[in-house]
C-alpha cells in the first residue's frame, strides 16, 4: 500500500506547485485588467473601451460560431487562416534561408569578409520602408506580404546561425576529418546541431518579428486578415473591434512563443543532457 501512495501523493505535489506558479505568474495580470476595468469605466473615455467590452467584440467578431466549426466564424476563418499561411510561410522560407546563407558565411571566412558589408546593409534597412517597393515588384497581394515577412524576419536567423557555426569546439571538426569524414557530412552531423540553440534563439526572434510583419503588410489593400481588419475598424471608428484586434495579436504572440519554447525544449533536450555530462 505504500508503494504506491508515495507516487500519487508525489503527482499532487507537483501538480499543486504547478497551480501557485501558474496563480503566482497571472495574478499581476488579473490585477492589471482589474484596474483597466475600473479607470475605463470611471474615466468613460471613448478611445479606451473596457477590458469587458474587448472581450465581447472579440467573441462576436471571431469565436460566436457554430460548435461543429470550432466556434470560428466565418471572419475568423478567412482571417485567421490568411494572416497565419502567410506569417508561416513566410518565416519558414526565412529560417531555411537564413540557415543555409549564416552556415555558408560561418564556415568561410572569404565568403564573409566577401558578403558581411552587403548583409550589414540589407540588414539595418528597416523592412516597413520596402513595402511600396514590393508593392511595386509584386503588386498587391500574397506575395508580396510573404516577401515583406521573409525579409524582415531573416536576420536574425542568419547571424545567429553564422555566430552558432563559427563558435563549433574545433577538436571535433579535426577528429571527424581524421576519421575521413566529409564536409557536408561533417555539417550536418556536428556543425549543425552544435549551432541549434543558436539557431533555435533566432528563430524564436524571427516568429516575433514576423507577427509584427504581417500586420503591418496587410495594412496596403488587403482584404482578409487581423491587419486588414484592425486598419478597417480604425478606418470606420470602431473602437471596440480595434481593441479586439489588438488583443487578438498579443494572445496570437503569447501562444507562438509558448509553444515554440516548448518544442525548443524538447528538440533540444539532449543538448542540455550533453551539457551537464560535459560539466
Amino acid at each position: 500500500m505504500p508503494v504506491t501512495t508515495a507516487p500519487r501523493q508525489g503527482a499532487g505535489v507537483k501538480v499543486l506547485k504547478g497551480v501557485l506558479g501558474f496563480a503566482g505568474r497571472t495574478w499581476l495580470v488579473a490585477g492589471f485588467l482589474a484596474l483597466w476595468e475600473v479607470v475605463t469605466r470611471a474615466v468613460n473615455e471613448t478611445y479606451f473601451p473596457p477590458p469587458t467590452t474587448i472581450v465581447k467584440t472579440l467573441h462576436e467578431l471571431w469565436f460566436s460560431g457554430s460548435a461543429s466549426h470550432l466556434f470560428l466564424t466565418e471572419d475568423a476563418v478567412d482571417d485567421f487562416s490568411t494572416s497565419l499561411a502567410h506569417l508561416f510561410i513566410g518565416w519558414a522560407a526565412a529560417g531555411a534561408l537564413g540557415v543555409v546563407i549564416g552556415a555558408a558565411i560561418g564556415r568561410s571566412r572569404t565568403m564573409n569578409d566577401l558578403f558581411d558589408p552587403v548583409l550589414q546593409f540589407l540588414r539595418a534597412v528597416p523592412p516597413p520602408t520596402l513595402v511600396p517597393f514590393f508593392i511595386m515588384v509584386f503588386q498587391l497581394g500574397a506575395t508580396m506580404q510573404i516577401v515583406t515577412i521573409a525579409f524582415g524576419v531573416v536576420w536574425p536567423v542568419l547571424l545567429n546561425t553564422a555566430d552558432g557555426v563559427r563558435t563549433v569546439d574545433s577538436l571535433q571538426l579535426e577528429t571527424a576529418r581524421v576519421f575521413g569524414i566529409g564536409p557536408v557530412r561533417r555539417l550536418l552531423t556536428i556543425v549543425l546541431p552544435a549551432a541549434a540553440p543558436k539557431i533555435f534563439a533566432g528563430l524564436r526572434v524571427a516568429l516575433s518579428f514576423a507577427l509584427i510583419l504581417m500586420v503591418i503588410s496587410e495594412l496596403f489593400g488587403s482584404t482578409a486578415g487581423i491587419g486588414s481588419e484592425l486598419i478597417g475598424a480604425q478606418r470606420t471608428f470602431e473602437l471596440p473591434r480595434m481593441w479586439a484586434g489588438i488583443v487578438m495579436l498579443g494572445i496570437l504572440g503569447f501562444l507562438f512563443n509558448a509553444v515554440f519554447m516548448l518544442l525548443e525544449r524538447r528538440l533540444l533536450a539532449w543538448h542540455a543532457g550533453a551539457q551537464r555530462l560535459a560539466s
